[in-house]
């Protein structure tokens, strides 16, 4: 929770579903929620089916999200097919590509439209504007029933934040990729409890093996541990 699958060489990111495995069996990662790499419908118009395709050729292994503009006209009825058609597990939302605020309209209807499929909405969360965890706090308060994940964690300059973020409203849940601290791992699981926290490395842009190394320099205990790196996940997925 999560990798990134897309051809975009303008991107200058580039990752497979054999990619993915690889890069998953060389650091003991069963399962990976993916996505692709740019929003939908946009530069890819075959986006939702290079997910469906990699999650069918690895069912076990692969759950798919299906990244969206909440601007789109078509966004909710794109959703409703992710989730109840093709068997994706979530929805991604990324707020500098796609240009919108967290608290707006659109994104917020998006959202608990998410919510009432059953599914959690994964947000990038990091430094930039339209991404701290404080514009996404807006989401949070307007979308009490569906789950919020925090992607990042708030990134390098945000994590605090994130933490307050998820301390203040209990639908929020924090993933550890491509935030470089593991003594903020540690400090998430003690504040906000480990049912809270998730694993995630953020594949191609970081390495699933780094990712878990930083959660193994964070000494948690082994529940918490067993519940981070997999458990949490699995059960808010329905993968279990």
């Amino acid at each position: 929770m999560h990798m990134h699958l897309e051809e975009v060489p303008s991107l200058g990111w580039q990752m497979s579903a054999d990619d993915c495995i690889r890069a998953m069996d060389a650091a003991g990662v069963d399962k990976a929620a993916v996505m692709t790499i740019t929003d939908f419908p946009g530069l890819n118009p075959a986006g939702l089916e290079v997910i469906a395709e990699a999650c069918s050729i690895h069912p076990d292994r692969l759950f798919g999200f299906i990244r969206l503009n909440p601007a789109h006209q078509r966004s909710k009825d794109l959703l409703t097919k992710g989730i109840a058609e093709l068997g994706f597990k979530g929805l991604k939302l990324h707020p500098v590509s796609s240009l919108q605020h967290p608290g707006g309209k659109e994104t917020i209807e998006l959202i608990r439209h998410a919510g009432e499929l059953g599914v959690p909405t994964l947000f990038h969360c990091g430094d930039e504007p339209l991404s701290t965890p404080l514009s996404i706090a807006q989401a949070a308060a307007a979308c009490p029933d569906s789950v919020i994940i925090l992607g990042h964690m708030g990134g390098y300059f945000h994590v605090d934040e994130a933490l307050e973020v998820a301390d203040r409203y209990p639908n929020v849940v924090l993933e550890t990729s491509a935030m470089p601290y593991p003594e903020k791992i540690a400090a998430a699981v003690s504040r906000i409890g480990a049912e809270r926290v998730i694993f995630g490395s953020d594949g191609p842009v970081s390495s699933p093996a780094l990712e878990r190394q930083k959660v193994a320099i964070a000494e948690l205990g082994a529940v918490e541990a067993e519940l981070v790196m997999g458990g949490n996940a699995q059960a808010l997925l329905g993968v279990a």
